[in-house]
This record gives structure tokens, C-alpha cells and sequence, in this order.
């Protein structure tokens, strides 16, 4: 393929690496002993073998090699949060698993009982595929064999790259939940093929609506050989390098890429929350821990309803949801009733999805408000905001490790109070600030502010963004 270069010559922004070689990690400086990372390090990634120091002790991050784990499994993921941490199970915004509290004394423990359990983490580049890939009869190809061939690709490179820690792969197959919210370095979406296999199209930097397309309907073979010319890229660029820092013009010209050629006739995505139907026969239910976040008594709790109902795997999904396998329609809506007793929320349409807080002061070192209290107060004094059409971010610091994407509305601890950032990531400028003390009544001022402004058939998403920056602000200095 004309775009399979030994040289690698694909130019980067602001400049052009020729011939560099890669850095392999088997040739890479030894490194020193794990230890746990400092909570400030924005582009950490927690592990077992690499916990992160927070303010309820250490945390770490788990992505399972297999697609679901068992109820055992998850059950024996409960008994270890428990014996070796505070109990605490998070599920993140991409799906992840995260145990808080542990301390150096009780990780090893903790990797005793996670690899007893049989739960592999899965290591490597990040590659991250719809949760039902492979079980949705709407998708339009399987992801997860293509990333399992992509794989064994990266495997086999000699000399390895070295990649940056948050690096992300995405391969989209389509179906009822896709990733098209997520963002990605490198993103695949599978395109329908008129006379043949299914297609992909290739972009980097971003999600499914802000990535930079570079090339058009790729068999498999070349969306694999396309990806693994990229990754070789970045390692030649740096071990920072991400795909923002890749020249799209280049890659275009490389890749000759025909705009034309792409379409979309995807159906938008459905919410993880709820019951899916797959088929006649097949049923999954969708859960949300509230506010992401769960304790191991809750969890054993439910684990033993769900294992009567049939439950045979269960698999983490973006937005901070859980999937539950093996259920009739039936047995889906009569396990929802009694998941929502146990601390799930149980429904696309519920307020407190729309909430979206951090770990928050307490559980993490650099927030400057508890964001789960917050997010407790906001569902009840301000619901006119929680209605669907935007979520509310919740951020204790400026890093937004919760949505680190634009969001319609922050609310970002500082150190004498609240930042409120619109239409921006908590990083951004703020419209004003308010006191520590004003937060509960800053919130009653955006729900007022909706509420006495929204037309007819408004969202508050649509009102909000029609009143403007100013009128935000306003409204939150005269209050």
C-alpha cells in the first residue's frame, strides 16, 4: 500500500520527523519500582502496578482484558475494594473501573485477590470498543475482532513505540450505544459498504463529531496497517505525543483522502441507562451507580438479585453505567425495580444523570468542595436544568477529571469559592465567581433562570444557550 512507508516521513505539526526510530519498550530505560503517583499529575494513568495517591488514599484504575466479567467476578471485585480499600467502586465516564482507598500495605493484596478472581487488567495501548459489540444485531461490523487483530499488530512491532499514557484507540462499530461521544486519538467508525464488507473511515483528535477525518472507507487490513502507521508516528514524535499533534493536511494527502467518500447513516446512539432490547428474546439493563460511584455492601447486595434473575455477565459502559447479560424483558424490568433500591438509577430520563461531579474534596487531595453533595443539591433545588439537553459538570479543581470536555455549565472549586465556566471545560475562563457560601443559591438562580425564561418546547439546553454568557452571569452576580 502506497502509504505503508519504511521511513515513516509523515509530517507532524510545526514539523517533519525523517527516519527517526522509534523507542522501544524493551529498550527503554529500566524503570524504577512502582510507586503511587501524586494526584496532581493530570495525565496519570492508576494501575495496579502504578497507584495514584488521592485524598482517601490510593486509587486504581481497572479495564478488564474480556469484554464483561462474571457475577462472581464481580462479586469477588466487591469482597477486594472492601478488604483491601474503602469499599468504594467506581465506574468512570469510559467505563472504567475504579477502587479507591487502598493503601501501600494492602496493594498486594489487593493484586492477589483481583488475579484469584481471574480478572486480567487489560495492558497496552488503550483500545476501546462499544459494550455490546458483538451481541448488538444492529451493529454494522465487529469491533472487537478488529481491535483483537490490532492487537496482535502492536504486539508484533519491533521496535515497540513508546506511547503516551492516555493514548486512546477507538473502534466504533455502530449498533444501539456507540462511542461517538468519547474522544479519541485515533478513532475507526465503521461506514456501510453498498456491494461488500463493511468500511471504515479514519480520524484523529477527538469525538465522533469533532475529529479530523483523514481517510475514507479502509478495508480491514488497511484501517489496521493506517493505525499501526500512526502509533509508529506518534512514538517517533515523542512519548507525549498525542493525536493533536499530528498534521491532519499531511495525513490527508497521504492517505488521499476523498471527503465524498464518507457518509453517515447511523442511528444516534441510545442511552446505556434502561432496558435495550436486543431481540425477542434478549434484554439488557442498563445501570448508573449514583453519581458513579458505589459501595461494596450495595453492590454484594444487588450482586445476589441479579444472580438469581439470570444474570450471566455483566460489562461496564461510557457515562458511567454497568450492563447486565442474559435477561428477558421481563427479568430486565423486574431486576430495575430492585436495582434502584440498592443506589442505581435505573432510567435514561433521570434527573441525577445529568449531573456529572468528581470525586470531590474528601476523596481527592485537589478539590476544594465536596461535588457529590453538590450534585445532591442541584437534582433537588434545580431539576429545570437536569432535563436531558446538557449536563451540569461538576468539577472540585481546574483539571475536570470527571468531563474533561466542554460542557454547557461547570461549577469549579477555588479557593475562595466557585468558578462558573459556560460552554467551556473546567479549565477555562470563568463568567464569574461566586462565594464559598453562595453555591445553594447560585444553583436556585440558574433553575429560576430557565424556569421563567424557556418558550414553549424549549429545552434548557436550547434556553440557556439563547439567553448567553451574559445573561448567566448576570443573573448569578444579582443573586
Amino acid at each position: 500500500m502506497s502509504f505503508m512507508k519504511d521511513s515513516l516521513m509523515v509530517a507532524t505539526k510545526g514539523q517533519r520527523m525523517e527516519g527517526q526510530a522509534c523507542v522501544s519498550q524493551e529498550n527503554a530505560e529500566p524503570r524504577a519500582a512502582a510507586s503511587p503517583r501524586p494526584s496532581m499529575v493530570r495525565g496519570a494513568c492508576p494501575s495496579l502496578s502504578a497507584p495514584m495517591q488521592t485524598g482517601d488514599g490510593l486509587l486504581v484504575r481497572l479495564r478488564p482484558a474480556t469484554p464483561g466479567l462474571t457475577v462472581a467476578q464481580f462479586r469477588a471485585l466487591a469482597d477486594a475494594a472492601e478488604a483491601h480499600g474503602n469499599g468504594l467502586i467506581e465506574i468512570t465516564a469510559r467505563g472504567n473501573l475504579q477502587l479507591r482507598g487502598m493503601t501501600p500495605q494492602s496493594m498486594e493484596g489487593l493484586a492477589a485477590d483481583i488475579d484469584r478472581a481471574d480478572i486480567v487488567p487489560e495492558s497496552g495501548v488503550a483500545i476501546e470498543v462499544p459494550p455490546l459489540s458483538g451481541l448488538d444485531p444492529l451493529e454494522i461490523a465487529d469491533a472487537r475482532d478488529l481491535a483483537t487483530r490490532l492487537r496482535q499488530a502492536i504486539e508484533a512491532l519491533r521496535p515497540r513505540p513508546l506511547l503516551a499514557a492516555k493514548l486512546t484507540v477507538i473502534i466504533d462499530g455502530g449498533g444501539r450505544l456507540t462511542l461517538d461521544g468519547l474522544s479519541a486519538d485515533i478513532r475507526l467508525r465503521a461506514e456501510i459498504s453498498a456491494d461488500g464488507p463493511p468500511l471504515w473511515t479514519l480520524a484523529v483528535s477527538g469525538t465522533a463529531a469533532t475529529a479530523k477525518p483523514i481517510a475514507a472507507v479502509l478495508p480491514d487490513g488497511q484501517a489496521i496497517a493506517a493505525v499501526i502507521l500512526l502509533l509508529q508516528t506518534l512514538g517517533n514524535i515523542g512519548p507525549g505525543a498525542r493525536g493533536r499533534d499530528l498534521d491532519t493536511e499531511a495525513l490527508r494527502a497521504l492517505f488521499q483522502f476523498d471527503g465524498y467518500r464518507t457518509r453517515d447513516v447511523r442511528d444516534p446512539s441510545v442511552s446505556p441507562v434502561g432496558v435495550i432490547s436486543l431481540d425477542e428474546e434478549r434484554s439488557v439493563l442498563g445501570l448508573r451507580p449514583s453519581f458513579g460511584q458505589i459501595h461494596a455492601v450495595q453492590l454484594r447486595r444487588f450482586l445476589a438479585v441479579a444472580e438469581m434473575a439470570g444474570v450471566h455477565e455483566i460489562r461496564t459502559a461510557p457515562e458511567h453505567a454497568m450492563l447486565l447479560l442474559g435477561l428477558s424483558s421481563n427479568a430486565a424490568e423486574q431486576l430495575r425495580k430492585a436495582a434502584a433500591d440498592c443506589g442505581f438509577r435505573t432510567r435514561a430520563d433521570d434527573p441525577a444523570n445529568y449531573a456529572i461531579p468528581c470525586s470531590g474534596a474528601g476523596a481527592c487531595a485537589s478539590a476544594h468542595y465536596v461535588t457529590r453533595h453538590a450534585a445532591t443539591d442541584l437534582v433537588r433545588i434545580a431539576p429545570e436544568l437536569l432535563d436531558g439537553s446538557l449536563d451540569v459538570h461538576l468539577s472540585g479543581c481546574e483539571k475536570g477529571c470527571a468531563h474533561p470536555g466542554e460542557a454547557m455549565l461547570t461549577i469549579v472549586g477555588a479557593t475562595t469559592g466557585y468558578g462558573i465556566v459556560v460552554n467551556g471545560s473546567a479549565s477555562s475562563e470563568p463568567v464569574t465567581y461566586i462565594g464559598r457560601d453562595k453555591l445553594k443559591s447560585a444553583l436556585a438562580e440558574l433553575g429560576d433562570l430557565v424556569r421563567n425564561n424557556k418558550a414553549a418546547g424549549e429545552s434548557a439546553g436550547q434556553c440557556l444557550k439563547r439567553l448567553g454568557r451574559d445573561a448567566i452571569a448576570t443573573a448569578l452576580r444579582q443573586g
